[in-house]
């Protein structure tokens, strides 16, 4: 299954400096972005996905500004957060999400995040 969320999410940066600046400015960022995921996936995801799933994510950006783990490592928790929300997850642990792998990709016009699910994971290593 594969699901897209368009537009792109705050990055850990952003979220440290709100958290610094004012911890409800940090829990408004958290719930705004965890809003936006949850309202797009939603459209896209009408079941709860069998488990433990793998996702890869395509982070794509508008440029290179921000480094590829400030994108990344802030953005996997909102979304798995959200899908745990919309009930798509029962949770986000261990037993849910077998693992995860990230690739990047530059797109001035159409940032997004693509999110290919692998249902039923087995792993074999």
């Amino acid at each position: 299954m594969k699901i897209i969320i368009k537009g792109r999410l705050p990055g850990l940066n952003e979220y440290i400096a709100a958290e610094r600046t004012n911890r409800h400015a940090a829990a408004k960022m958290k719930r705004e972005a965890q809003a936006l995921v949850m309202l797009q996936v939603r459209r896209q995801i009408r079941r709860p996905l069998a488990e433990p799933v793998y996702m890869s994510y395509l982070w794509v950006e508008p440029n290179r500004k921000r480094d590829k783990s400030n994108i990344c490592a802030y953005g996997r928790k909102i979304i798995e957060d959200a899908l745990v929300k919309c009930g798509a997850l029962k949770n986000d642990g261990w037993a849910d999400i077998a693992g995860f792998a990230d690739g990047f990709a530059v797109d001035k016009g159409y940032p997004r995040i693509e999110i290919d699910i692998q249902e039923d994971y087995q792993c074999t290593g």
